[in-house]
């Protein structure tokens, strides 16, 4: 059964959140008994080919959250609002979650960062009825920003500005936070100081979810190994190898095989020479 907001605030175990983008990722993970699907704007890196996440659309996310739904009727599934479609206020916001929710059948919208405007959205959001889940830490829609793809909260400001962000988001009506590769001390102080659920990636043990990207799970891109995701197998290897042994017997002519392929009677061959 698809787990509820409350559920997920008072869940006692950790959660389990899988980052998934298309109808065949939203069906294992569901398979696999995940709590929530984020369909993430990370997309743009993963499977359309961007060099960052601020070329993705937001038909994009709705075309991909489309398909997760249709993966996973039964899971709590979260879309992103992509860069630029909320951070201009909270009527653009609300238009944009409108759409994502209407058009995917998603149960909440992610977006990132604290600021006034987006603390003011997360207020309009949930007021009208629509979940949030709030991001803080790595942020990278605006990473460039932030100096790069890097660790932050490691100085005192830093560590200051993600908790208060997180605290803030809270208050504004979040039902949960994505901590991205922040110190594992600073994310047990902000998950032992929020009373929603603190989702986890390159934050530690001690948050109360936990998220990886599945293609980073799986291995599906070879070399491609990032520190703050474990790898459970290595999927691209296995990939890689199954198509170069197809090459292989289809240039020696060894598939298709009798076993794949179809026949008919001599007499029906016959009248067609």
């Amino acid at each position: 059964m698809k787990r509820s907001v409350p559920d997920l605030i008072q869940a006692a175990d950790p959660l389990v959140m899988v980052t998934a983008y298309d109808y065949p990722g939203a069906r294992h993970a569901e398979a696999a008994g995940v709590d929530l699907i984020l369909v993430g704007d990370s997309l743009g890196n993963v499977v359309l080919g961007y060099d960052s996440t601020a070329p993705v659309t937001l038909a994009d996310m709705i075309h991909h959250g489309r398909a997760v739904r249709r993966g996973a009727p039964e899971t709590f599934v979260v879309v992103d609002l992509p860069f630029g479609t909320y951070q201009t206020g909270a009527g653009d916001a609300m238009r944009s979650a409108v759409q994502v929710i209407q058009q995917t059948g998603a149960d909440a919208v992610k977006m990132e960062g604290a600021t006034p405007e987006i603390l003011e959205a997360v207020t309009v959001l949930t007021r009208n009825g629509i979940p949030v889940m709030g991001h803080v830490g790595l942020m990278p829609q605006t990473a460039t920003a932030q100096g790069g793809l890097k660790v932050q909260g490691r100085d005192e400001e830093g560590a200051r500005r993600t908790l208060d962000g997180a605290l803030a988001l809270q208050e504004a009506g979040a039902f949960s936070v994505v901590l991205e590769a922040i110190p594992a001390r600073l994310a047990r102080l902000i998950t032992e100081r929020l009373a929603v659920p603190t989702i986890g990636i390159g934050a530690g043990v001690h948050c109360r979810g936990q998220v990886l990207v599945y293609h980073d799970l799986l291995g599906l891109y070879e070399g491609d190994e990032k520190k703050l995701a474990k790898r459970y197998a290595e999927l691209g290897r296995t990939s890689r190898e199954a198509l170069e042994a197809y090459a292989r017997e289809v240039r020696a002519r060894e598939f298709p095989g009798k076993e794949h392929s179809f026949v008919m009677k001599d007499e029906v061959l016959g009248k067609l020479y």
